[in-house]
């Protein structure tokens, strides 16, 4: 598999090193002169010095044979250039874009980005399950279609409480199928009871979390 890595500083330092010890070909791209010196040094990686998401770049990358490119640089304006025109320009078939500021996540989403990683994101969500009342926790985006993975809990509250889930009406393009009760989990069915404190593991597209939130809120 040949991979192109945009950004060679500690995040494209070590997914280059992973990537290499298991056996991919793996080319790194960074403006840096000195940070491109310690790819090829320290790693014997190839590596160019020059702007990712600038087409000559790429072209010199032969970055039309790649299976994935890999933009993580510090920048969420580089990154969302660079899988953009590595996937309109180049059809490379795979883009994964790291995102610094969680806010710009559904930007990336919209435009067709293949996958995301946000730290941030990752770091709040595991912080959040922690929290035993912590009503909704994102846990993971497709960002093919757009769609999460979402983790709610129903509390004395909710309307769901006490009900069927034949008998909710759930905004459009959401779906439950799965909950956690007393840490076992129970695949769901019309006649399944909703009861305080389970855990439900909802689908949903990004632009109907907030709905679903409110529902079983």
């Amino acid at each position: 598999m040949y991979i192109v890595v945009v950004g060679a500083g500690k995040v494209g330092y070590h997914l280059t090193k992973s990537l290499m010890n298991e056996g991919q070909e793996v080319l790194v791209i960074e403006k840096d002169g000195t940070k491109v010196d310690r790819i090829m040094t320290q790693l014997g990686a190839t590596a160019i010095q020059g702007d990712g998401s600038e087409v000559a770049t790429m072209q010199m990358a032969g970055i039309e044979r790649a299976d994935v490119v890999a933009a993580v640089t510090g920048h969420d304006e580089d990154n969302l250039i660079v899988s953009q025109v590595a996937k309109r320009r180049f059809n490379v078939p795979r883009t994964v874009a790291r995102i610094n500021n969680p806010r710009n996540e559904h930007i990336f989403a919209q435009l067709g980005i293949d996958a995301t990683v946000s730290a941030t994101q990752i770091i709040l969500s595991i912080i959040e399950q922690e929290i035993p009342e912590h009503p909704f926790v994102h846990l993971l985006t497709l960002q093919e279609g757009g769609v999460g993975f979402i983790q709610l809990q129903v509390s004395a509250e909710s309307p769901a409480a006490g009900e069927t889930m034949g008998n909710l009406t759930l905004p459009e393009d959401t779906a439950i199928p799965l909950l956690i009760r007393g840490g076992k989990p129970i695949v769901v069915h019309a006649d399944t009871t909703l009861q305080v404190h389970d855990k439900l593991i909802a689908v949903a597209t990004t632009q109907q979390e907030s709905a679903l939130r409110s529902y079983i809120g």
